[in-house]
């Protein structure tokens, strides 16, 4: 095996580099979430891991190195499992299943990354800003055909596609801003839950017409809504109760 100087094998080196740098990421990423990205320099990374600047400028060149790697790890992640589910032959429901499942877990996961990209998305340079409105137009697109698939199915209301999508999508995001790791339910539990609160969101009722029959499809599942609404409105209906037959 061929070694560095000092007798460090290539493996190594590459280990403690890696180690370094996830020091450095992890340094940057709280003085971002701190003082902001704009306000926040290489010299203050430098300060805080009690090393100088050339030393770091060793393993990272400039501050929007650092944000790309969050930019990426984030959001390219969920628009990779967005593309992998949307081309899925599952079923719709099961689709949305794993899909939204899998938002919310990297949110309980990750969450102080999530809210920090949050509140550095205005600061972000040009070339981040376009990765990242792409990575996140990729997940609705992803979400708003699989929910399309799920109407035409049947399975799902014939509701707005795009308006549910942006719904599930922040029920996902919240996760990041109220769950704390570590506390009495773990991000497991979490994830489950969100999911099914969002399935029975979209879900239709079993022997609800199948919108794959065309235009009067829809027409008798919207006409199926009116008359439960109409139901829910009759003071008469509240002394003999909502009618399920």
């Amino acid at each position: 095996m061929v070694e560095q100087r000092g007798g460090r094998s290539p493996a190594k080196a590459r280990t403690r580099r890696d180690l370094v740098e996830q020091q450095i990421y992890e340094h940057a990423l709280k003085l971002f979430a701190d003082k902001g990205f704009a306000s926040t320099s290489l010299q203050d990374i430098a300060d805080s891991m009690g090393t100088s600047r050339p030393k770091l400028y060793y393993y990272v060149k400039t501050k929007d190195d650092l944000l790309n790697r969050l930019v990426e790890e984030i959001t390219e992640t969920g628009a990779q499992a967005a593309r992998e589910i949307e081309s899925s032959t599952e079923p719709a429901a099961e689709r949305l299943r794993r899909l939204v499942h899998g938002m919310a877990l990297r949110r309980a996961r990750e969450p102080e990354r999530f809210r920090l990209l949050d509140r550095c998305e205005s600061e972000l340079p040009a070339g981040l800003a376009a990765k990242h409105l792409a990575a996140k137009r990729m997940v609705v697109r992803g979400l708003s055909e699989v929910l399309a698939d799920g109407i035409t199915e049947g399975v799902f209301h014939p509701l707005d596609e795009r308006v549910a999508a942006f719904t599930i999508i922040g029920m996902c995001n919240w996760v990041a801003w109220w769950y704390r790791p570590g506390g009495e339910r773990d991000e497991g539990r979490i994830a489950d839950q969100v999911t099914e609160m969002a399935l029975a969101a979209v879900l239709a009722e079993p022997g609800t017409p199948s919108a794959d029959r065309g235009p009067q499809g829809l027409i008798k599942l919207i006409r199926r809504d009116v008359d439960v609404l109409e139901r829910l409105l009759d003071p008469r209906a509240e002394s003999s109760g909502p009618d399920f037959a």
